[in-house]
């Protein structure tokens, strides 16, 4: 089993910053790719960024540049920095972990980006 606990959601204006935080309960050397998701009003939940135990990184095509995604194994937390937020990046931000082949979701964190 993992748990996964997201934070730093919240409102920002359109332009400004934000640093998420995932944090599991699995030392994350074990766990082999992580990831950043999002679910906008009325949309179906997508993928933002992944990050594998090695440092691999991927991006969605909307969001490479202002975002990035990072992962400190000591702390077995994964974050992602994005920047130049937009309103259209609003949404529930959802931290995803594949273990053993099993995979495991957050609770989500809202981001509200004001225009």
């Amino acid at each position: 089993q993992v748990q996964l606990v997201e934070s730093g959601g919240g409102l920002v204006q359109a332009g400004g910053p934000l640093r998420l935080s995932c944090a599991a309960s699995k030392t994350s050397f074990s766990i082999r790719l992580m990831a950043w998701y999002r679910q906008a009003p009325g949309k179906e939940r997508e993928l933002v960024a992944s990050i594998t135990s090695g440092g691999i990184t991927n991006y969605a095509d909307s969001i490479k540049v202002r975002f990035t995604v990072s992962r400190d194994n000591a702390k077995n937390t994964v974050y992602l920095q994005m920047n130049s937020l937009q309103p259209e990046d609003t949404g529930i931000y959802y931290c995803y972990a594949n273990y053993m082949g099993t995979t495991y979701w957050g609770q989500g964190t809202q981001v509200t980006v004001s225009s």
